[in-house]
């Protein structure tokens, strides 16, 4: 649901990791856009190690701007031109596509938006969703989805990967940034989570 949200809008370039301790072929078989590129990695580590990952697929990027996208999200896409065009303008160095408001659908609307891909409904019903992942101190949350020019990126040292599992490693990499001095953007409108069972990696 994820990525058709985003190739339904956007002819771009998206990479996708799955590392686990088998391939399943169930991401494979969904994967019906060809700017598409999977990679499987076998990983029988019960943690996901996810800023090592996000390390690796980083370094394959040879554009100017970076995104890092969770699998579980999704967003008006008003929202990604509205970021996206931040960053070519050079009036900004991170920009993210919501506004700090991160909501979990709730299995009840997420089932509907997986039969009808109707995001106006999600919408609609915002004031049914919880908040998740708020950071102390930062307006809002600042996981989930984020766009950087790929230069800052790097310069900032990528994902820090000292955060080993699901937790803190936005916040941290936040902070960071606005250590550098990086001009950080929000655009308006909410980010929606779709909801699902949890394990030990927040997944």
């Amino acid at each position: 649901m994820s990525v058709d949200s985003i190739v339904r809008y956007f002819r771009t370039r998206i990479l996708i990791m799955e590392a686990s301790s088998y391939q399943n072929e169930i991401i494979p078989s969904l994967i019906k856009d060809d700017t598409v590129k999977y990679t499987f990695l076998v990983d029988k580590d019960p943690v996901f190690y996810k800023t090592k990952y996000l390390n690796i697929l980083a370094k394959q990027v040879d554009t100017p701007l970076v995104c890092i996208w969770d699998a579980d999200v999704i967003l008006d896409h008003l929202q990604i031109l509205d970021a996206v065009k931040q960053l070519r303008t050079r009036t900004s160095d991170v920009a993210y596509p919501y506004d700090g408001n991160f909501l979990d659908t709730s299995d009840i609307l997420r089932e509907h938006y997986w039969l009808h891909r109707d995001l106006d409904f999600l919408k609609k019903h915002q004031a049914k969703m919880n908040s998740l992942y708020t950071v102390e101190g930062v307006i809002g949350a600042v996981g989930g989805a984020v766009f950087a020019q790929t230069e800052k990126y790097l310069q900032a040292g990528m994902e820090n990967e000292d955060f080993y599992g699901w937790g803190l490693e936005d916040g941290e990499r936040h902070y960071r940034w606005l250590s550098f001095g990086y001009r950080i953007y929000r655009s308006e409108g909410c980010l929606f989570h779709l909801s699902h069972p949890r394990d030990q990696n927040g997944m």
